[in-house]
Order: C-alpha cells, then sequence, then structure tokens
C-alpha cells in the first residue's frame, strides 16, 4: 500500500513539475505551492476540486466549499447554527487542515493575527470555531491571490 501510495505522489509531483501543455491548472498549482504553509497536496485539491472555476465573488467561494453560516432565524428566536455543510466534504476538511497549518507557518501575517486576536489565549470550542471563520477567510485571500496576483497580506513565498 505504501509503495501505491508513494507512486501515486510521484506522478502528482511529476505532473505539477512539468505539466502536460493542455493542463491550464498546473500553474495554479505552482503558484498556490509556492505559498508557505501549502505543499504538492493541499494546492492540487484546492486547485482541481474548486479553484479550477471562475467565480465572482469570495462568498461564492466560500459557498461553493460549504464554509458559509447557517443563521436560524424565526419570529423572536436568532442563532447561528454552525456552517452551512452543503459544499464539497474533502475541500472543507482540507481547508480546516490548512487553516491550522497556516497559524503555524504563517504566524505573523494579517489573517494569523486577526485569529490570535479574536481567540486570545482561549482553548477549546471557541479556537475551531475561528479556525473554520479563518479557513473561510484563508480560501478568499487564495482565491483572490490566483485571479489578481495579490498575495495575502504579509504572507511567507518558498523559493522557486
Amino acid at each position: 500500500m505504501l509503495e501505491q501510495i508513494a507512486v501515486v505522489e510521484a506522478e502528482r509531483d511529476a505532473a505539477v513539475a512539468q505539466p502536460a501543455p493542455e493542463d491550464a491548472d498546473a500553474e495554479k498549482v505552482a503558484r498556490l505551492a509556492r505559498l508557505g504553509g501549502l505543499g504538492t497536496e493541499t494546492s492540487t485539491i484546492l486547485v482541481r476540486e474548486a479553484l479550477f472555476r471562475s467565480f465572482v465573488t469570495r462568498k461564492e467561494v466560500a459557498a461553493y466549499v460549504g464554509l458559509t453560516p447557517c443563521p436560524f432565524d424565526s419570529d423572536q428566536r436568532q442563532r447561528e447554527q454552525g456552517i452551512l455543510k452543503a459544499g464539497n466534504p474533502l475541500l472543507r476538511k482540507t481547508m480546516i487542515e490548512l487553516a491550522w497549518l497556516w497559524l503555524r507557518y504563517q504566524l505573523d501575517i494579517g489573517l494569523a493575527r486577526w485569529f490570535y486576536e479574536r481567540v486570545g489565549l482561549a482553548r477549546g470550542r471557541i479556537r475551531k470555531i475561528n479556525a473554520v471563520a479563518l479557513a473561510r477567510k484563508l480560501l478568499a485571500a487564495l482565491w483572490r491571490y490566483l485571479t489578481t496576483d495579490f498575495v495575502p497580506e504579509g504572507a511567507r513565498l518558498n523559493a522557486v
């Protein structure tokens, strides 16, 4: 099994390193992989599952992945029910994992500062809720990076 995984990963890395001429998304994968905290596998999932599409707004991107809030509003009751979960589950899981990686490898940038200002020293549920919010903001920032070449505020780029 490990040998098969190694073969698949080698094929994926080769496809990114020397893309086929008809593969328009390989350049996007390579650009995302340059950001610190993102590797080839995460970048490939992001591009192949969502960022190959053309979205108009960041809200469309978050809705496609299923990271949008789901409010409950009935007469006098108003409360948040978490995220909608109507989108791609693989991509949603990847984005939440990426949010935690982003906090580890891109510690001094705007999105990480935003997270730590909101969370402070809190632990548990509050951190998890804000990690989902960070995942939504990060997805929007990565989409913007691919469409407009605007690097997320203070993000570290790896050497080519």
